[in-house]
């Protein structure tokens, strides 16, 4: 059976030049737009309303994404066929899906985020979730795209309200960044360029305890867990050597990650994810709802570790894990 023809335009000499200008930080910067690669990315990018400029799809691959072509003419975005060559033009991976967007820019800054709700209004509230802003994550000086992305993506599963990229961070719309988050970059506030000092002091004026992850720290989060389920913004450090003296003296607790067995560390991605994961469920607790636990609810508890099995708390030394290509 003959697959019927979709009729796509051809994108102009200029509407491919002014995007591949956006493979170039400085150009991202200076048009505030850039690129969403992949059908999950660009999905969640069509979702949110007003953010996809325009949608180029491989001509090899259009049927495979009419999903993604429905979607963006719903939206009244314009969508353009490529050549496979034009494709490889504007994409940063090695074995590209045939979907790539040209995007606005979606972060905000530090006093609007003070200010707005994490939840679209406009959104159903999923189960469990809180009422106000009581969990964010402020990344000081991550240089490592793909634990960007995927600490972006952690926040989000997890529930947090917030992420916040220091100003000597990567940049969130380097495309690593972007396809590691897997879409969740559209699903919450982001914030860049801030200040570490100065996302410390909005988010304790908010109301929120500080929480800095040290491999060294004295406490862990075992010894905290009755302070988690109060809103707290927590301070991850850099891949390779964490956070400095300076910034840990920010915070009101240092807090390292505990370790059971005998790995030598943890990423900072991973890292990310225990604490956050430990702060939502701690305040989804507290608030009276079930904590999420699909474990729990299915009759099978998580085992405790015996405190004889606990050896000395490991040291997180945040190292670097590979990018993803695809």
């Amino acid at each position: 059976m003959t697959e019927e023809r979709i009729q796509l335009d051809e994108p102009s000499q200029a509407v491919m030049r002014e995007a591949r200008r956006l493979v170039r930080r400085k150009d991202r910067k200076s048009l505030g737009r850039f690129l969403v690669e992949g059908r999950q990315a660009v999905r969640e990018a069509l979702k949110a309303e007003g953010v996809v400029e325009s949608l180029f799809l491989r001509w090899a691959n259009v049927h495979d994404n009419l999903d993604i072509l429905n979607l963006a003419r719903a939206c009244q975005v314009p969508v353009y066929g490529v050549s496979e060559q034009n494709l490889a033009t504007i994409s940063d991976t090695i074995t590209p899906q045939g979907v790539v967007a040209v995007a606005h820019n979606i972060d905000i800054s530090l006093s609007e985020l003070m200010g707005t709700k994490r939840k679209n209004p406009a959104k159903e509230k999923k189960k469990h979730a809180r009422k106000d802003v009581s969990l964010v994550v402020i990344c000081a000086q991550i240089r490592d795209p793909g634990n960007a992305g995927t600490v972006i993506r952690c926040a989000d599963a997890f529930g947090a309200d917030a992420v916040i990229l220091s100003s000597d961070s990567v940049e969130v719309y380097n495309p690593k960044v972007v396809r590691a988050s897997v879409g969740s970059i559209f699903h919450l506030p982001i914030v860049v360029g801030a200040e570490l000092e100065t996302a410390i002091e909005a988010c304790r004026a908010a109301g929120m305890q500080i929480l800095a992850t040290d491999g060294d720290a004295g406490v862990d989060l075992t010894d905290i867990a009755s302070d988690l389920e109060r809103p707290t913004a927590w301070v991850m450090g850099n891949e390779a050597w964490g956070l400095p003296s300076e910034s840990l003296e920010l915070s009101d607790e240092t807090v390292a990650v505990p370790i059971y067995g005998q790995a030598e560390s943890l990423n900072l991605a991973t890292a990310a994810a225990i604490c956050l994961y430990a702060s939502a469920s701690a305040q989804r607790s507290e608030s009276g709802g079930d904590n999420g636990n699909r474990g729990a609810a299915s009759g099978h508890s998580a085992p405790t570790p015996a405190q004889s099995d606990v050896r000395s708390v490991g040291r997180v030394e945040f190292a670097s894990p590979a990018s993803p290509e695809a």
